[in-house]
């Protein structure tokens, strides 16, 4: 419907531009037409003016016409001599107005009904001679009402055609677009990895093919991206869940209860994952958003043999539940891998604020250095909350997270610094 309707404005935007365009044209050519016809008129009345003039003549001081080549010329040229008709039969209907210009001193014309009256002085020593003609404009005034007639049929014609052409050309524009949007979007559902690569764009049809890749892009990322969660959650829910599962067995076959402590624990290692997780999917950094991050590093550290080196303050523009969850799993990791010593520092830069989480243990490998925070690449025996979980919160926070390879256990979170209040 949509579609239809932007189809209707479209092809009525392009009939009344070619509506306005024709209409100009029309006015124009009909007003060339006129001035062109009326300069054919005077013309001719100029041309019958001459002839008759050069059979003016005197004799015995008179003012006579040597000849006359046509009887019907009477009837559309007079001539005077000192205010006097000489020659012609001056029609009833004329008379006043071509005595008028008869009496006028100079060359003139004047129009009656559907006639030119031309006047011309002839020079003649001692008189007063003017040659008065006519010429119908009938014949001119019918070929301008042809020709207006005609423009219009055929502007007519052309507005028809041009709304005709509008409506084809986006109709099958509009059809590429719509098999276009129709191909994305079951890609989209289907093959996230097929793409339009139209190379550089030479029209609107490649920006818009460019626009769809990117779009492709973006859900396919997303795609990736939830598979990664999918990843993530299994990865970090399976181990406690698994030592859950093997404490009941192992108590069902001795015939003896459950540990409390160790479901308690793997309960409360099940429950940090999941909170964890969501504020993975739920962190957001927003305006005036800030913590002490002494205060959340305590927390993250939650009575583990953890050293700490902040400075006296340090207030960081993000919320402090995410920054213990930034946290938490670091140290978890550093513990796990530590041969005896897990430290914690921070130093500002700038506009941030640099944490240094660091163990004594072998470190990151260099060849996997970046590919530490994808899921099922890190190693170990512990079960924690994951560096790909730290990569995600990060990622959502607006926090930047790196492994260093400098032969111990080093990861640097980089937050950015609160603004002091105002």
């Amino acid at each position: 419907m949509a579609v239809t309707r932007f189809r209707r404005r479209v092809v009525a935007l392009t009939v009344l531009i070619a509506t306005a365009v024709v209409a100009i044209l029309v006015v124009v050519s009909h007003v060339l037409l006129s001035r062109v016809t009326d300069a054919d008129a005077l013309d001719l009345a100029r041309t019958r003016a001459e002839a008759v003039a050069a059979n003016v003549t005197t004799v015995g001081g008179r003012v006579v016409l040597t000849e006359n080549g046509s009887e019907a010329l009477d009837e559309v040229a007079w001539v005077y001599a000192d205010g006097r008709l000489i020659d012609g039969n001056i029609p009833s209907s004329m008379v006043e107005r071509v005595e008028a210009l008869a009496g006028a001193s100079r060359s003139q014309t004047a129009t009656v009904a559907h006639y030119l009256l031309y006047a011309r002085q002839v020079p003649v020593d001692g008189h007063h001679v003017m040659v008065v003609v006519r010429v119908d404009l009938t014949p001119y005034e019918t070929s301008e009402q042809h020709s207006l007639t005609l423009s219009l049929v055929l502007g007519g014609l052309a507005i028809l055609l041009a709304g005709g052409v509008a409506h084809l050309v986006v109709r099958r524009a509009l059809r590429v677009v719509h098999e276009m949007a129709a191909l994305a979007d079951d890609w989209g559902h289907h093959e996230p990895g097929r793409r339009f690569d139209l190379g550089v764009p030479r029209d609107e049809f490649g920006e818009l093919g460019q626009t769809l890749d990117r779009l492709l892009e973006r859900v396919d990322n997303a795609l990736r991206d939830e598979r990664r969660l999918t990843d993530e959650i299994a990865h970090e829910l399976r181990t406690p869940l698994t030592v859950l599962r093997g404490e009941a067995q192992l108590a069902q076959l001795a015939g003896e209860p459950v540990a409390p402590q160790t479901v308690l624990s793997e309960v409360d290692r099940l429950n940090a994952a999941i909170t964890t997780i969501l504020r993975a999917a739920r962190a957001r950094t927003d305006a005036g958003t800030r913590c002490d991050l002494r205060s959340a590093a305590r927390q993250a550290i939650a009575g583990r043999a953890v050293e700490v080196a902040f400075p006296a303050k340090a207030e960081v523009a993000v919320a402090a539940d995410v920054a213990v969850a930034l946290l938490s799993p670091l140290l978890e990791n550093g513990l796990r891998h530590a041969r005896s010593r897990v430290w914690i520092t921070a130093r500002t830069e700038g506009e941030a604020v640099v944490v240094d989480v660091l163990d004594d243990g072998p470190g990151f490998d260099p060849a996997e250095v970046d590919r530490v925070f994808d899921a099922g690449v890190t190693g170990g025996d512990g079960y924690g909350l994951g560096l790909p979980v730290v990569r995600r919160i990060a990622a959502s926070a607006g926090v930047e997270v790196r492994a260093i390879a400098d032969g111990r256990g080093h990861v640097e979170v980089t937050l950015p610094a609160a603004r002091a209040a105002t």
